[in-house]
């Protein structure tokens, strides 16, 4: 008796394929969510959150008269020794050391470090000149500047919500620009930056730990050899600092690669719709703790533009949603 059942249960599905191939695959709709992707939303979720808190993290730095070079170039110090650390205590070794060997792929290598060095001495920048807020923007933007980056190289189709939502945010932008009489430099250079990155790295496909690696070795030289002009020059800023802000820098090596690797796990296991929505979380953390926590100011002028932003937002994440409930029906 125990084996009729089962057996019974084979028939009727057939016997369902037979009548309407898509009652086949009902069984699947009503699954709960499995255990990996509720661990894949954890890691996103973890990895969006420390993100917002960058601001939060670096801020005992942001008056110790280290310029944001300097910090760069500690960050990036740091960063390479314990992604190296990681990579060896891992034994994964091997995909970086093939990626050495292919030129073309190092070639890549090398451009996305340039790519992400830009950003992240924008965003440095930004922090210790009390630009939160514009970094915070630039995030929000990011996702818009992806969808044209994804028509312009791979011929992407853009739907009418995406280039609703291109459009918003442009407007957005020119709202900001015009009266000020420049355009919002910091929040464009990050949104940018951070779009070719993702570029570079779909083009040059490597795991996140070793890409990370790779890129802080090709980079290493070059804040190794700035540092060590700074201290002949007698400008090094590291020595003099109070234990706070050392211990910020030495440990912006683990800041930097464990949420990185926190992504890397959540792209994994969750759907890259969710992965989009939840990304939402860091610029808006880091838009509270500027106005907040770093008081800056906030106009109705400039209010009025950054609604423009976010309303193009609003109607991208409409436009996830909507794909991924049609994709659900599909299935």
């Amino acid at each position: 008796m125990g084996g009729s059942e089962p057996c019974g249960g084979r028939l009727k599905i057939r016997a369902a394929r037979l009548i309407n191939p898509s009652h086949a695959k009902l069984p699947k709709m009503t699954r709960p969510p499995s255990e990996e992707y509720r661990k894949g939303l954890i890691y996103a979720f973890s990895c969006y959150l420390l993100w917002g808190l960058f601001p939060l993290y670096w801020f005992p730095i942001t008056h110790s008269g280290m310029g944001a070079d300097q910090i760069l170039a500690q960050r990036i110090c740091w960063s390479a020794v314990f992604s190296s650390a990681v990579l060896l205590m891992m034994r994964q070794a091997g995909p970086l050391l093939r990626a050495v060997r292919d030129r073309r792929l190092l070639l890549a290598f090398v451009c996305s470090a340039a790519a992400i060095s830009v950003n992240w001495l924008v965003y440095l920048w930004a922090i210790t000149h009390d630009h939160v807020l514009d970094a915070s923007l630039g995030y929000f933007i990011a996702p818009l500047v992806n969808v044209l980056l994804g028509r312009i190289f791979f011929k992407e189709k853009l739907g009418f919500v995406q280039i609703a939502a291109v459009l918003l945010a442009v407007t957005g932008i020119l709202w900001l620009a015009v009266p000020a009489g420049r355009l919002p430099w910091v929040s464009l250079l990050l949104a940018a930056s951070f779009g070719v990155y993702g570029l570079l790295r779909k083009l040059a496909p490597l795991d996140a730990l070793s890409g990370m690696t790779l890129e802080t070795l090709l980079m290493l030289p070059f804040a190794l050899g700035y540092l060590g002009l700074k201290a002949v020059q007698g400008g090094l800023v590291f020595g003099g600092l109070g234990a706070v802000p050392m211990a910020v820098l030495i440990g912006s090596g683990a800041v930097t690669v464990v949420p990185l690797l926190m992504f890397a796990a959540a792209a994994k296991r969750i759907a890259l719709g969710d992965l989009g929505m939840i990304q939402y979380i860091s610029p808006s953390i880091q838009f509270f703790l500027g106005l907040t926590l770093f008081g800056e100011a906030f106009s109705t002028q400039r209010f009025a533009g950054y609604l423009w932003v976010w309303l193009g937002v609003a109607v991208y994440v409409y436009g996830v949603v909507r794909t991924g409930k049609k994709r659900n029906k599909a299935v």
